[in-house]
């Protein structure tokens, strides 16, 4: 999490701690951080364990720099349906600067462009922390229970009732002249299809579209059953394709876009349990802190760096214990690859095809676990469930503004989208921050709420924050330092001569671009 969250933390400021009684979630998370700052002192390995010595660098040549530069500057609607395979060069795929942002935010070659474009203007400000996850802020629980719960006794206390075993088969919507009115939920509970008539005093938040559905789960001694997963199938996308087939004019999405290909949209994480102090040691020497400390371990993902063409494999621990319940001599490593179709390192299988047992077996092999040792420690000292998520990199995938329904559809009189799959301007997808936005942002529309929405943090219009993210960009060194040909140095030259003296002058040498 960011600390530019603004909608997230404008509505936690208000919600009570369950924990400590007298403060907010966010007094809570704040202070946590403030005490416990995260940071990783060894972003990726190789060779079993060793530090890759990524060395905070990004090792972006100049072909690459420009074409992020062109990126960040290209409008949204030029790089609609397209992939970032089409906006970068072939050398970008083997800089630092694509390990970090790949296993940070899980994007992929053929992911959207007009997504990576919305992450480098969203996230300019934090480019010195993306190689140790300095930028990045984490609760003292899982989420669930540090930021769900708290703010589910918020709502029960205020009188707001929560069914569960809901599952909505559609919305019908209306549109009389223009004027679209949800009419009726369309559900199954407890095995019997029933409905509630809407009216237009009634208020219906759809979330369309779930990065988690149909996510199939593993356990020590069995592999995910894959038997059920095929594109396009899902309740949250049957819901989502029931809505927008009664739209005129595509308003309600396009749901297709997004769920047609699980090839290209899934990953697959798994959570190792272990108290074994013999392996636990191995983890110290990677990331050099203690987990049972209750601070921060890893700060962040550790990148096994010479598995890419292999599962592409990242693992990290978050404050332990993780769950409340936790035992305190128990330690929660979470793991996760992008490339499930290919066989592992040490274990010979594609990860998808794999009991947790033998997910555990790969990893001990990367983090220097002696391969005679592996076998017994896999199967007697650690518990390890998996999950398959088909969709979970879904809303990646190349779109047009169009694809997301507006929050609000024009001429909506009582329904909104909300969620990943919603859209609203400059924010990103795959963050919390997000699904809040779109949540309040429908609120304040449909209620007509004379408050503004927090605005999305600013950075990317603020230029000191731009000359700061070139200096980091080009690993900490003056424009004078970086290669250029005579033209380039001719022009800089004329740049520098008409800078002198100015407040120009002062942004560039605070920014450390010029000396």
């Amino acid at each position: 999490m960011d600390n530019h969250f603004e909608v997230m933390w404008d509505t936690f400021r208000d919600v009570p701690s369950i924990e400590t009684p007298g403060v907010s979630v966010l007094d809570e998370y704040y202070w946590l951080n403030k005490h416990d700052p995260n940071y990783s002192l060894c972003r990726a390995t190789v060779n079993c364990g060793k530090d890759a010595h990524t060395d905070k660098k990004f090792e972006l040549d100049k072909e690459s720099a420009m074409a992020l530069s062109k990126l960040f500057l290209t409008p949204e609607k030029d790089l609609e349906d397209k992939k970032i395979s089409e906006v970068l060069p072939d050398s970008f795929w083997s800089t630092n600067f694509w390990l970090y942002w790949q296993t940070m935010f899980a994007f992929q070659r053929w992911s959207s462009a007009l997504e990576m474009k919305r992450y480098l203007c969203r996230y300019v400000h934090h480019i010195d922390g993306l190689p140790d996850f300095s930028a990045l802020r984490f609760t003292k629980y899982n989420q669930y229970e540090s930021m769900i719960l708290p703010l589910v006794k918020y709502l029960e206390a205020h009188g707001v009732r929560i069914e569960y075993g809901m599952d909505v088969k559609n919305v019908i919507i209306k549109d009389d002249g223009g004027r679209k009115i949800a009419k009726q939920i369309v559900y199954i509970k407890d095995g019997k299809q029933q409905t509630i008539d809407l009216i237009e005093d009634d208020l219906v938040f759809i979330t369309n579209g779930c990065c988690t559905d149909t996510s199939c789960y593993g356990d020590q001694t069995h592999a995910p059953d894959l038997s059920g997963v095929k594109n396009g199938f899902g309740e949250s996308w049957d819901m989502w394709k029931a809505i927008a087939a009664q739209a005129k004019n595509g308003e309600y999405g396009n749901p297709d876009k997004f769920c047609s290909d699980v090839d290209a949209t899934n990953w697959m994480s798994a959570t190792v349990a272990t108290s074994d102090d013999e392996i636990i040691r191995y983890i110290m020497n990677i990331c050099k802190r203690d987990p049972r400390m209750g601070k921060v371990t890893t700060g962040g993902i550790v990148t096994v760096k010479d598995s890419t063409e292999n599962w592409y494999l990242s693992w990290t621990i978050n404050r332990q214990p993780q769950f409340k319940s936790q035992d305190k001599n128990m330690v929660l490593v979470w793991l996760y690859s992008l490339n499930t179709n290919k066989e592992g390192n040490y274990v010979k299988k594609a990860m998808r095809d794999c009991t947790g047992e033998e997910i555990c077996r790969e990893w001990l092999y990367h983090i220097g676990v002696p391969t005679e040792r592996i076998n017994a420690l896999a199967k007697n000292s650690c518990n390890t469930t998996t999950c398959y998520m088909p969709y979970i990199n879904a809303f990646f995938q190349p779109r047009k503004e169009s694809d997301r329904p507006k929050v609000v559809p024009d001429g909506a009189v009582n329904f909104a989208f909300i969620g990943q799959f919603a859209e609203t301007p400059r924010d990103t997808i795959f963050t919390t921050e997000y699904s809040m936005r779109t949540g309040m942002e429908s609120v304040y529309t449909l209620l007509d709420i004379d408050r503004g929405v927090p605005e999305v943090w600013g950075s990317k219009y603020d230029v000191r924050e731009l000359l700061r993210a070139c200096y980091y960009a080009i690993d900490k060194k003056p424009i004078t330092d970086i290669k250029l040909s005579f033209k380039e140095k001719m022009l800089l030259k004329v740049v520098m001569k008409k800078a002198k003296g100015t407040d120009v002058e002062l942004l560039l040498k605070e920014s450390g671009l010029i000396e």
